[in-house]
């Protein structure tokens, strides 16, 4: 029974309808755009009692999405407010500087306790002096004040993840030798003359409180720190609640853990934190499940649970949830690659894997589907993630809908992904897959290949072809097409779906992986090996590794885990050939006539290349009297998200 999880709250004079919280996150949607509002609302809607919205910078020596020193800002608040407040969620505003881990407007240095450069911008800090303090503290004051006449529920004072307050709390930052640095006392003072300023400018009753973190760094902010600061702010009653949190931009993958990380992995530190708080506790750590939440809070470890992936992922989950559909929750499953994935990446703009209408609820995602005018029998053709997508979306339209699939399992290679090592939510979403196209009345024909021919004799109104991709095992490798990897037609040179298939798994003593992608394909492979025992030599043309999910933060935690193996790293490099039991290993900036090999031993050769598509069928079929798509691999080999987006799009196009 969700007992606790349910019950209502007051922070300050503001009651919250539930415990759940959506915390503030960036989404790159531009200055409380229609889309941010639109984000906002669909998680409303969805049953969150409280949302706390991203960064508000409070000076122009930081800017951010959303800045109180922009004009237009009251208005577009206005809009956000009376679209979500029918709904009975909460909005609490996030109020921040990032110091030495932002730029100034004008180009200048960015301003901090000391001199030391910001792991983002590399840029040494301008040191502040006791006006620079007074001005920003003003700044905090004056956004409060902003934050209470457009119309928001309370406030959240940013003092974690290694901005500006965190600055000036770390010893490993702040080496100032005046009032603000030196022992702990001195440090905080920072973060309480913020708070006091902030107190006094806002009314009596009204929310605010204070996000703190431990930061996993050495000669950082311990879980030590944290508790005194809060308590420290709790004896002045500064803070109406307490919001804690892990990391900083050094410890990067442990602020937003990964599919490695359980549900809770930040409690270690921080429950020992809430235990001797007085004030409502908030916290965090990839929370997935209503359960979950209601688990932490039954046991005293914090009075409030942040669920923010969970809710990117499915923004309907409180509602699935206590209306008793929750099998029908789409699970997050901490992959990182379309939230933060996207929003440090090219897009700079949230997104999610599994749920094509996170952070575009205007315009996709199951919201935005409309009832089929007329049942039109569709045919799938590939059970992978990108057709079960379209099966269940087509589905949901109130299509009449055949899946057909050549295994005897549905999945594809996410099934065999779902194997690699802490891979395992990927097992998650393609057993939600699996239950929602049974759910929906998809007519699954499994073990059954088709090929033109019988996919007519079903006289399909639509066919969506999602018949995947085949390995590519020809030695090729991008930085060096021209000089393919001789011993290519080896038989133990294999794929990584190889490696992960049903009743294989001696290998030898040694293994190179020869990761011509640089994404999650190679990396599993190596250490699903390193936990065999082999020898992994794992050979890359890039110049970083797994450069293809670094935005995901995947690599340094799956370093960290390869590290207490026989693992061996090698950049900028491919193999020349495979003979025998040894691979020839060269620079990709050397042509092999160099003669600047280096020989490792390998029983085994795992070459993971981008796939060949199979679409045979969609050029057979492409013409005929049916709607014809292709979807997925079938289309272009790439990864996850364009697999389940295209399956999705090519559903809800179906007429």
């Amino acid at each position: 029974m969700l007992t606790h999880v349910t019950r209502p709250i007051r922070i300050g004079a503001v009651e919250l309808k539930n415990r759940v919280v959506r915390t503030a996150h960036a989404t790159g949607m531009g200055p409380m755009s229609e889309d941010l509002i639109a984000y906002h609302l669909a998680r409303g809607e969805g049953g969150v009692g409280l949302s706390i919205i991203e960064i508000l910078s409070v000076h122009p020596t930081s800017p951010a999405g959303l800045n109180t020193f922009d004009p237009q800002m009251p208005g577009r608040y206005e809009k956000l407010v009376n679209a979500v407040r029918p709904t009975g969620m909460r909005l609490f505003q996030q109020v921040w500087h990032g110091g030495q881990n932002s730029l100034p407007l004008d180009g200048s240095p960015p301003w901090g306790p000391s001199d030391r450069p910001g792991v983002l911008t590399g840029v040494p800090t301008i040191p502040m002096t006791r006006g620079m303090i007074d001005e920003i503290v003003a700044a905090y004051a004056d956004a409060a004040a902003k934050c209470v006449a457009w119309g928001l529920d309370g406030l959240e004072i940013h003092c974690a993840h290694g901005y500006l307050p965190a600055q000036f709390l770390s010893p490993a930052v702040n080496t100032r030798e005046d009032e603000f640095g030196g022992p702990i006392e001195n440090r905080a003072r920072f973060i309480l003359e913020i708070m006091r300023a902030v107190r006094a400018a806002t009314p009596p009753g009204y929310p605010v409180g204070v996000r703190l973190a431990p930061d996993e760094t050495a000669g950082g902010i311990g879980a030590g720190d944290v508790l005194r600061v809060a308590q420290w702010l709790e004896a002045e009653r500064l803070v109406d609640f307490v919001d804690l949190s892990l990391g900083n931009y050094q410890s990067f993958a442990k602020m937003i853990g990964g599919m490695h990380e359980p549900a809770g992995y930040e409690l270690a530190q921080n429950a020992q934190v809430t235990a001797k708080l007085g004030a409502p506790s908030l916290v965090t750590g990839r929370f997935r499940t209503l359960e979950e939440a209601d688990q932490v809070i039954r046991a005293g470890q914090a009075d409030l649970v942040g669920m923010t992936r969970a809710h990117i992922a499915d923004p309907h989950l409180v509602r699935k949830s206590l209306e008793g559909r929750v099998d029908q929750v789409r699970p997050c499953i901490a992959c990182n690659q379309g939230c933060v994935g996207n929003l440090l990446g090219p897009r700079h703009r949230v997104a999610c894997v599994v749920n094509p209408g996170a952070g575009f609820e205007l315009r996709l995602g199951d919201d935005r589907l409309t009832p089929a005018a007329a049942r039109r029998r569709v045919v799938v053709v590939g059970g992978g993630p990108s057709g079960l997508e379209a099966a269940r979306v087509a589905a949901l339209r109130g299509h009449a809908v055949v899946l057909l699939e050549a295994q005897p399992a549905l999945g594809g290679t996410l099934r065999l992904a779902a194997r690699a090592p802490t891979r395992h939510g990927l097992g998650d979403y393609l057993g939600w897959l699996e239950s929602e196209v049974y759910r929906l009345g998809v007519e699954v024909r499994l073990s059954t290949f088709a090929d033109a021919d019988d996919v007519r004799a079903l006289a399909p109104d639509a066919v969506i072809v999602a018949a995947g991709s085949t390995p590519r095992l020809d030695g090729v490798q991008a930085s060096n097409p021209g000089e393919p990897m001789r011993g290519a037609e080896d038989p133990r040179v294999v794929s990584s779906s190889d490696l992960f298939a049903e009743g294989r798994g001696q290998w030898g003593q040694a293994a190179v992986v020869v990761d011509d992608v640089g994404h999650y394909e190679g990396v599993s492979a190596a250490e699903h090996l390193v936990g065999q025992g082999l020898a992994v030599t794992y050979v890359s043309r890039h110049a970083s590794f797994a450069p293809g999910v670094e935005t995901a933060l995947m690599p340094e935690p799956a370093l960290q885990r390869l590290s207490k193996g026989d693992f061996t790293l090698r950049l900028r490099t491919r193999a020349v050939a495979f003979e025998g039991r040894t691979v020839s290993l060269a620079p990709t900036y050397l042509a092999a006539a160099h003669n600047r090999l280096e020989i490792v031993p390998a029983d085994i050769v795992v070459f993971v290349s981008p796939n060949r598509p199979n679409r045979t069928l969609y050029d057979d079929l492409v013409g005929g009297a049916a709607m014809v798509s292709v979807v997925g691999d079938a289309n272009a080999p790439r990864f996850l998200e364009a697999a389940v987006h295209e399956g999705h799009r090519a559903a809800a196009a179906i007429a």
